[in-house]
């Protein structure tokens, strides 16, 4: 189900919580709400669609990946960049990582542990902080 975008900046700089098997279908709606928004958007966090849960969805090119208690395991290589966020207006200045490395959950719950870089490294930190109640 596409859902409402939040940009209530208390709710979104609370923590999210540990996603469960429960939770799987907040992945469908995010699914659903990023492709409704896919002209402006790239990826989002649970909380951006008002559930405080660990999920996030990022696209990557050809698909969308939805990631469930997503944790950044290593990063290197920091730069300066300027990103905007649907739950936002304009854009603000940030620093992230070139490499970063993710364990998190599919929708089946099985468990990976991947290496991104650049664009969607990038994208993963922004949705990843979401979910510790940090805005850029």
């Amino acid at each position: 189900m596409v859902r409402e975008i939040v940009r209530d900046v208390f709710f979104l700089g609370q923590k999210s919580e540990p996603a469960t098997k429960q939770d799987i279908s907040v992945g469908q709606d995010l699914m659903d709400t990023l492709k409704a928004n896919r002209d402006h958007c790239v990826g989002m966090a649970a909380n951006m669609i008002g559930v405080k849960k660990r999920i996030i969805i990022v696209n990557m090119g050809l698909v969308n990946v939805v990631m469930y208690n997503p944790v950044i395991v290593k990063k290197d290589t920091p730069y300066e960049t300027e990103e905007g966020c649907l739950s936002l207006d304009g854009v603000r200045k940030t620093t992230r990582c070139q490499n970063i490395e993710v364990e998190y959950l599919d929708g089946s719950w099985k468990k990976h542990r991947q290496a991104y870089s650049g664009w969607i490294a990038q994208i993963i930190q922004h949705e990843c902080d979401h979910l510790e109640g940090i805005i850029i």
